[in-house]
């Protein structure tokens, strides 16, 4: 069997780059290999499906603009409703060197083109009155494009472009040459391989291990937690991130809540147990010391997902490498592969098929940087 273009992924990175491909115009074949075809342990399926402009570097920050502009798009491209709740997320600080960082990101933000206003602890009150704002020095909030929408109908968009999909799974890359030559699958079957794209979310360092390839990738666990309150605030709400790390957002009537745990070892590719613990002693006290209406809850379902976490910067890492030139990259998302898929998928076709980025240059966050262990810190990472 050949191909043109072997994907490695079939989630939402995958699927957009595919997607994109047959946008920009290529006529060749593509295969897209996805292990679990239901996507039921998918970081896609089990994210808290966000989008925000509130990045701290600049190139973050277009490619989510770009990503809310095609996820607004969904119903006139592809008739699937996006579900976007454009209720923006609210970044809160409660020292000086909080509020300072929440300042120099608005620089970057609104030098961008993002829509967002910095609050003093009035403003907020009088905003959202249900806060508790004695020890705030500051806040950020997103007044448009930032909010949370249908993970699986972006998928589903994607994945109505023109390639083979196999339910298989990559186990070798045979690389002569500088190249990729070859993708052989635990069915047995290989694959004659003209460019291989390394999308395997959680999975993408033992991916590019297979080719000789390290990149700093570890496979993180996070714990969402949805609950009901007795007396909720009134809405709409924005996504809070309070200076905890702790975030909490609307979901229907009831909220989904998560945090970045203290203790945040790599996981195995099997450990999806939720850390319960999490809740009663991180979660529930920021809450309940944040706002009275988040005193007495209920948690009505919990799940654990994984995530690809980028151990150098935080950042993802695209493009091809500078010595296997047709291995492509499209991993370390560190929690933001969702909401950036438009954008990499595009980046990633633009490359196969014109040698080149054009409409975006994610050149900054190529390969290059993990040789030399120079970071491209993002600083806002939830």
């Amino acid at each position: 069997m050949k191909a043109d273009v072997v994907i490695c992924g079939g989630a939402i990175i995958g699927s957009a780059v595919a997607w994109f491909l047959r946008e920009a115009g290529f006529d060749g074949t593509v295969t897209v290999i996805e292990r679990d075809p239901t996507f039921a342990q998918a970081s896609t399926a089990l994210s808290a499906s966000g989008i925000r402009q509130q990045f701290s570097d600049p190139l973050n920050v277009a490619i989510s603009r770009f990503g809310v502009d095609f996820i607004r798009g969904m119903s006139d491209r592809w008739g699937l409703e996006s579900g976007f709740h454009e209720n923006g997320y609210l970044y809160l600080a409660n020292t000086g060197a909080g509020a300072d960082v929440l300042r120099a990101n608005h620089a970057v933000q609104s030098g961008a083109g993002a829509d967002v206003e910095l609050l003093d602890p009035p403003a907020l009150a009088a905003r959202f009155p249900h806060l508790e704002t004695a020890d705030i020095t500051l806040a950020a909030l997103g007044l448009s494009g930032e909010g949370w929408f249908d993970n699986m109908g972006l998928l589903q968009g994607f994945r109505r472009a023109g390639a083979t999909r196999l339910h298989d799974t990559v186990t070798g890359l045979r690389v002569a040459g500088g190249r990729v030559v070859s993708v052989q699958l635990a069915s047995g079957q290989s694959i004659a391989c003209g460019v291989f794209v390394n999308a395997a979310g959680p999975a993408a360092a033992a991916v590019a291990r297979m080719a000789g390839i390290d990149i700093p990738v570890e496979r993180r666990k996070r714990t969402n937690f949805l609950f009901d309150c007795a007396t909720p605030p009134d809405g709409p709400l924005p996504l809070m991130i309070d200076p905890t790390g702790v975030w909490v957002r609307p979901e229907g009537r009831q909220f989904l809540t998560g945090c970045t745990p203290p203790d945040d070892p790599a996981v195995a590719a099997e450990d999806f147990d939720p850390r319960h613990s999490e809740f009663e002693e991180i979660i529930w006290p920021a809450l309940a010391a944040r706002s009275k209406n988040f005193e007495a809850l209920k948690v009505m379902r919990f799940w654990a997902g994984h995530y690809a976490y980028n151990t150098l910067d935080r950042n993802a890492v695209i493009g091809p490498h500078p010595e296997v030139g047709n291995f492509l990259f499209a991993n370390g998302f560190s929690g933001h592969g969702l909401q950036q898929a438009p954008a990499v998928g595009r980046a990633l076709a633009e490359w196969i098929v014109f040698g080149g980025y054009r409409s975006l240059d994610l050149a900054p966050l190529g390969y290059d940087r993990i040789v030399t262990g120079t970071p491209l810190t993002e600083r806002c990472v939830i």
